[in-house]
């Protein structure tokens, strides 16, 4: 299944969506929810992830797969 998410305004109660040519379906299902003007990350996760890109660009080939980090998870219990 194809799914496609865009975020598009409403004009005059109204909204128009483009999808791509290689979209081939001729039918679809629409929903409509508004758009959440307030979503906040925590300030904690963002320097999570800056911290793990910083060491990942310091050595992209010291990483670990996801059944190794399950497996290290395992072994924590």
């Amino acid at each position: 299944m194809e799914a496609i998410r865009q975020f598009v305004k409403v004009k005059n109660q109204k909204i128009s969506i483009t999808l791509p040519d290689d979209f081939k379906a001729e039918e679809v299902e629409v929903i409509i929810l508004p758009k959440l003007n307030s979503y906040e990350i925590p300030q904690w996760q963002i320097d999570e992830v800056r911290e793990r890109t910083k060491e990942y660009l310091k050595n992209p080939k010291n990483i670990l797969n996801f059944d190794d980090v399950l497996k290290e998870m395992e072994d924590d219990l």
